[in-house]
């Protein structure tokens, strides 16, 4: 018989998907959270299928970015380099560090990718497209599990396929817009992970899945992001919420937790998230403006 105890709170390691169309913004995005969840750009390793463009990343005095550790991966991106490479890269930033994998992508539709693999098997006696899944997909899960079973944070950024769509422009005419859809990997790979950012053109990131505070965030990633992460997964204590609508209160960039709090409780007497302090802000100016024109 199976035995139950009380369940507690424990540490535990930041497990990230971005996920986004080219030129999002991912691996910055995830050069910030990994900083600002290890506090050491030495105790962060990228591994990159891009090309070798995550060089273009390190000690930029532009963007506050340090030195980290960086290998490329090239083809063929099979499953076992892919976790050879995790491996690696997860002892030599050890157990505070953070290993990035940009992409996530290649391993699945790029050359040596699961579905390669799938194409090859279902090519032998008595196999076909169908049946070939079942070799794959032990592959697929393999590696995924390897991936979240390193002991460090772990952090890596997908693909979406593209598509176009028409809006209006400033000028009133339609035009055609990129956007991103399903990530390119495995259907529902993106739910393996703790927290998922679906990020945008504009670089502004959703959380479309989440198991630790951010139920309803959205905004730009920054370091000050992976800060927060690391005080809930280390500590394991809920963060302030907004007093008017409950969810977590975070740096807008521009001011600190501390900050947003202390701010609001002396104008508003109680602790509001940035939304709903200009929330309020606009319903001050709406009701003067309506005093004076009346």
């Amino acid at each position: 018989m199976v035995e139950f105890s009380a369940v507690t709170r424990a540490k535990s390691k930041a497990r990230i998907a971005l996920i986004g169309p080219s030129g999002a913004g991912k691996t910055l995005s995830a050069l910030y959270l990994a900083y600002g969840i290890t506090g050491d750009w030495s105790k962060i390793a990228l591994i990159d299928t891009e090309h070798e463009r995550g060089r273009f990343y390190a000690e930029r005095s532009d963007l506050d970015t340090g030195a980290f550790l960086y290998a490329p991966l090239t083809p063929p991106y099979t499953a076992d380099r892919y976790i050879d490479y995790v491996q690696s890269a997860a002892k030599a930033v050890g157990e505070d560090g953070a290993v990035i994998i940009d992409s996530f992508s290649h391993a699945w539709d790029n050359e040596g990718g699961v579905l390669e693999y799938k194409s090859q098997v279902a090519q032998r006696t008595g196999k076909n497209e169908y049946t070939a899944w079942d070799e794959a997909g032990k592959v697929q899960n393999k590696l995924v599990n390897s991936l979240l079973s390193v002991n460090c944070h772990t952090i890596i950024t997908m693909r979406t396929k593209m598509a176009y769509a028409m809006e209006l422009n400033d000028k009133g005419k339609n035009v055609p817009v990129k956007i991103g859809l399903a990530p390119v990997q495995r259907e529902n790979t993106e739910y393996e992970f703790d927290i998922c950012l679906q990020i945008n053109r504009e670089h502004i990131a959703v959380a479309s899945k989440d198991t630790t505070f951010l139920d309803k965030w959205s905004g730009i990633i920054t370091p000050e992001l992976g800060k927060q992460l690391r005080e809930f997964l280390e500590q394991g204590e809920e963060l302030p919420r907004c007093a008017d609508c409950g969810s977590t209160i975070m740096s807008d960039g521009k001011r600190t937790v501390q900050q947003i709090i202390e701010g609001s409780t002396k104008n508003y007497g109680r602790q509001l998230c940035m939304k709903c302090v200009c929330k309020l802000v606009k319903e001050a100016k709406n009701a003067k403006s309506e005093t004076v024109s009346g």
